[in-house]
């Protein structure tokens, strides 16, 4: 057993890294480290809440289960306990169900044996007595400091060149001359740097990844895109939020209806680089990045 300012985890690793998440709260996951390293490679906001209709919602850092669309107060039920843990071969599976919405929220995570990296499977399960419209929301709050990347498409969907390839969803907080943001033609770069206001963008990516680099170290998720289905958000898969506390990579699956007793899963890869060095611009993160063949 370990501790998150007061509140018990429990711990799990491997020779690559080692995992820490909520005992009793959540689902949620606190730390994620390199074997060999004390440095958590996830945020920690303790102190950070928001007030809403059901109690303080406690936003801890870390890595969580929500889903889209975003709505206040729907998306910010506290979790601050009712936590279920299981061992399912080989893995572990932490799940809750929300009172006030009938919806059960489920995490099962999958340490890989080969490399450093970790397999989530959330699944959202409507327990409730009546249909839903959602999306499986998986967010993970990084430290500030590193640069988010969003690959992007290059190639012409169609023979002739003549159809969209991509495009880009702002909030209306977002402003396009926020030097934080970079567009290039290959990646859309930001810079996590902890300042106001908040920057929100998304995308619909068919790459499959989107990745975090900071100081040496590559975070990557991985997911299976579904360009054909509809989505939140514009229609959008991958999203950056960045503010002065925390960057979050957030991956979302198709919008679903559930009817009662109806589940759906959207599942991560999480792989972690070190050892990459730290490049002084943001070209020189494009550099480094196709290097690797991602």
């Amino acid at each position: 057993m370990g501790d998150f300012y007061g509140l018990p985890t429990r711990i799990i690793g491997n020779e690559h890294l080692r995992l820490e998440f909520l005992a009793q709260a959540g689902p949620r996951i606190v730390r994620l480290m390199l074997n060999g390293s004390d440095e958590n490679q996830l945020v920690e906001l303790p102190e950070l809440k928001w007030a809403t209709p059901y109690g303080d919602y406690f936003v801890r850092g870390g890595h969580r289960l929500w889903y889209a669309p975003e709505a206040f107060p729907r998306s910010y039920i506290p979790d601050n306990d009712g936590l279920t843990v299981e061992e399912v071969d080989g893995a572990v599976r932490l799940w809750q169900s929300e009172a006030p919405t009938g919806i059960r929220k489920s995490l099962e995570i999958r340490l890989l044996d080969n490399r450093p990296g970790v397999t989530l499977c959330h699944r959202l399960q409507n327990d409730g007595t009546e249909s839903v419209r959602l999306s499986a929301w998986a967010i993970t709050q990084m430290r500030p400091g590193g640069i988010a990347l969003l690959p992007q498409p290059v190639e012409p969907v169609d023979s002739d060149g003549l159809l969209p390839n991509r495009h880009l969803v702002l909030w209306p907080y977002t402003r396009w001359q926020d030097a934080r943001l970079h567009l290039h033609d290959d990646y859309v770069l930001i810079e996590a740097l902890p300042q106001a206001p908040a920057l929100k963008i998304g995308t619909l990516n068919l790459q499959g990844w989107m990745g975090y680099l900071r100081q040496g170290v590559l975070f990557l998720k991985r997911f299976q895109p579904y360009p054909d289905r509809p989505h939140a958000d514009l229609c959008c898969n991958v999203e950056v939020y960045c503010n002065e506390y925390f960057v979050e990579l957030e991956t979302l699956g198709p919008l679903s209806r559930l009817e009662p007793g109806q589940s759906v899963t959207h599942i991560e890869t999480w792989e972690l680089y070190r050892g990459l060095g730290v490049p002084q611009t943001p070209d020189g993160v494009r550099d480094l990045v196709r290097s690797l063949h991602l």
